[in-house]
């Protein structure tokens, strides 16, 4: 039997703190679940921008974000969204946004840094939530992550075992591919900036090649990808509100990353037969 393990990067194999900037009510939300958030009103977007924090940090406060943006010629990348909308569409409104400031930008990422600077490893993602029927930038937002205790080791495992791991988040790529150089995925499997139907169709292409695919993610974006893979699990180690479709979806919850080993040799070990009793995890199917 032949097995193939898909994980989300974010909550998933990163512990990850996120803050956004509510620009319409000028405050900071620290800790807050940027996929929910997108998720709450069909007219959202995330999107994700190849901006070096460095160069955010540098830049004077009171520059318009779209026109540092412009200036610098940012593209952006779609993490996130209900709505079916087009790159054009939301470009139209990013780069002509005019009531985000980059120190909006700045002060998330400085809140961020604040909490993950004690981390050996680190990677710090910026973006925005756009909101297409109101034609503006309605949150920036930053987020950091780093791996999970045991992270690498669960990688190592399932490669040693023969099964091959993936990475499929709405994070931008670079900073994906190293964290997968980190944990030991290859680059080749590393999908960056994939939105829920796209790690859905991720997931489907795999199960062209491998008899079973796993997905293991912890939110709202990653349920597609969990209804079309063989068996869904739905990790718990960073605590978050989760809408309760994801738990009908998911045929395991666990508490810790390292049970989908677990999983994976029960599976293997029964050919295609789950044993309750015997599995760390809590079988749902």
């Amino acid at each position: 039997m032949s097995i193939a393990v898909v994980f989300d990067s974010a909550g998933t194999l990163l512990n990850t703190y996120r803050v956004a900037k509510d620009i319409g009510n000028k405050i900071l939300l620290p800790g807050i679940e940027t996929t929910t958030l997108t998720f709450s009103s069909p007219d959202r977007v995330l999107v994700v921008l190849p901006i070096h924090s460095k160069d955010i940090i540098k830049t004077p406060g009171e520059m318009l974000l779209s026109s540092f943006l412009v200036e610098h010629n940012v593209g952006f990348g779609v993490s996130c969204t209900r709505k079916i909308v087009t790159a054009e569409e939301i470009g139209d409104v990013l780069y002509t946004d005019k009531r985000v400031r980059v120190r909006d930008l700045q002060e998330c990422i400085r809140n961020v840094w604040t909490v993950c600077k004690a981390e050996s490893i680190v990677t710090l993602n910026s973006g925005a939530i756009v909101n297409m029927s109101d034609k503006c930038i309605e949150f920036a937002i930053t987020a950091g992550g780093w791996p999970f205790d045991g992270a690498k080791d669960v990688i190592t495992t399932l490669h040693r075992m023969g099964v091959p791991t993936f990475i499929a988040s709405g994070d931008r790529v670079t900073k994906l591919e190293k964290m997968a150089d980190h944990l030991g995925i290859p680059r080749d499997r590393v999908y960056g900036v994939a939105t829920p139907t796209v790690k859905a169709q991720i997931v489907n292409d795999l199960k062209q090649e491998y008899d079973e695919v796993l997905m293991v993610g912890d939110g709202i974006n990653d349920l597609c990808a969990m209804q079309v893979a063989d068996i869904s699990i739905l990790t718990i180690q960073q605590a978050a509100d989760r809408p309760e479709e994801l738990f009908k979806e998911a045929d395991y919850v666990v508490k810790n990353v390292h049970e989908v080993v677990t999983i994976v040799q029960k599976l293997l070990l029964s050919k295609g037969r789950f044993d309750r009793d015997d599995c760390d995890a809590s079988y749902k199917r």
